[in-house]
């Protein structure tokens, strides 16, 4: 896959340096945002374009004050603005994905990016977008042909060429394991948010 046939997800802009982009088999937008852990008083619909401005309104210690969740097909989007806990955090992505998986694409300007799939609970496949060589997990190996067809080379050498535009190809993985296509659609889905709780 050339850079070409790359795209990031739509209104990734908005989200600036620090997001998380997550999608959950087979639970409603609700029940996701109840196993995140939100205060479920706040649940209300929002448009997309508010996310990121609820979010620093209400910032947590360095993870999003706010989130939102949107049913796509067999899906549900759930979208991190200033956040990264879907992707990192055990204590939220445990509950979110058991009984079912978890695709996440984390973007941390100050820290590392994060490309997370995870089942039941499990971290099955875990790495860095510029390191796919580097992957962690109970089952490491498990995404290596889809990650070949995007260009996240397995194999990749770290003393090498850096892998170009690896959080394009990290979505492009993600519609490769969701089989959802990130069209500019996405924007117009109502989504669920809903403030997070504190610490």
């Amino acid at each position: 896959m050339t850079p070409e046939d790359l795209s990031s997800f739509p209104g990734h802009e908005t989200l600036e340096d620090i997001y998380c982009v997550s999608f959950v088999r087979a639970l409603s937008p609700e029940e996701v945002l109840r196993r995140f852990g939100v205060e479920e008083d706040t649940m209300e619909e929002v448009a997309f374009d508010e996310l990121f401005e609820r979010s620093t309104e209400t910032m947590r210690d360095d993870a999003a004050g706010f989130i939102g969740a949107a049913k796509v097909g067999d899906w549900t989007l759930v979208v991190e603005p200033g956040g990264w806990q879907l992707a990192v955090d055990s204590g939220i992505y445990t509950p979110v994905s058991r009984g079912t998986e978890l695709v996440s694409v984390c973007r941390h300007d100050y820290a590392s990016d994060t490309f997370a799939y995870i089942v039941d609970g499990t971290p099955a496949v875990w790495f860095d977008p510029a390191l796919p060589n580097a992957r962690s997990g109970s089952d490491p190996d498990r995404l290596v042909d889809k990650m070949r067809e995007v260009g996240l080379d397995p194999d990749h050498d770290s003393d090498g060429a850096e892998i170009d535009h690896p959080l394009e190809r990290s979505f492009a993985l993600a519609s490769g394991i969701t089989g959802l296509a990130f069209s500019s659609d996405i924007l117009d889905l109502p989504f669920l948010g809903a403030e997070t709780l504190e610490d």
